[in-house]
């Protein structure tokens, strides 16, 4: 245990170093996940991410909740918009979704005109104040340049008693720091892996309150509400 607490005591000062070096490379890392998936675009479906990204999906699909007259659902990170169309077939919706990638947006669109679609980062939407009734993340968390100022978006574009779902990947506490140093190499613009507790203080911080929390296997659900 003293081994453990020291050693996570350096992978803190470690992880704050990675910060360091992480924010004057925020906008490389968009124009990275930019390029990346609008080359995988047109494949999408067919690719090993649209099959490993399906159990985030099915979770989402079983776990979230949405009220009568409260169906107003935007889908960050909504890559072809996959993941509404799954939604709409239980739920009916007022789907919107958002991605940085303008070839997927493009695919979106052709895919699911019911929906709407638009090119937008996470930090900065088009959208009003109070929007939504409920917001998505699906296996794009660890994507996000600035995980503060999108927490800090959500909590702006949801109405009140709005839910925030964070679908993300999970990796145990040592195969993280050992991974995360070598993640902002990654070729589609992943920033780094987070803790549990590192989401769930990330959003409380902004005045989100925890509604849930589930886990199977390498996926971890999060359930916000404002």
């Amino acid at each position: 245990m003293l081994f453990k607490k020291r050693f996570e005591k350096k992978t803190h000062s470690e992880n704050n170093k990675i910060q360091n070096y992480l924010k004057p490379r925020m906008k490389t890392f968009a124009q990275k996940s930019r390029e990346y998936y609008n080359k995988l675009a047109e494949g999408y479906n067919d690719s090993l991410e649209a099959r490993y990204t399906m159990r985030f999906k099915r979770m989402l699909l079983n776990e979230i909740v949405i009220e009568p007259g409260k169906n107003s659902l935007l889908d960050v990170a909504c890559g072809n918009g996959s993941l509404l169309k799954m939604l709409s077939s239980k739920h009916s919706l007022k789907g919107y979704g958002i991605d940085i990638s303008e070839k997927m947006i493009d695919s979106a669109r052709d895919l699911y005109p019911e929906f709407l679609f638009e090119v937008s980062p996470c930090e900065e939407t088009p959208f009003q104040d109070q929007f939504f009734d409920t917001i998505t993340v699906c296996a794009a968390y660890h994507h996000f340049p600035d995980v503060k100022e999108f927490a800090r978006e959500a909590y702006r574009l949801l109405k009140p008693e709005g839910r925030l779902y964070i679908a993300e990947i999970y990796y145990p506490w040592l195969l993280r720091t050992v991974l995360n140093p070598f993640v902002p190499m990654s070729k589609a613009g992943d920033v780094k892996f987070y803790a549990p507790a590192e989401i769930e203080a990330n959003f409380k911080n902004v005045g989100f309150q925890t509604s849930g929390f589930n886990r199977a296997g390498q996926v971890q659900l999060h359930v916000f509400r404002k």
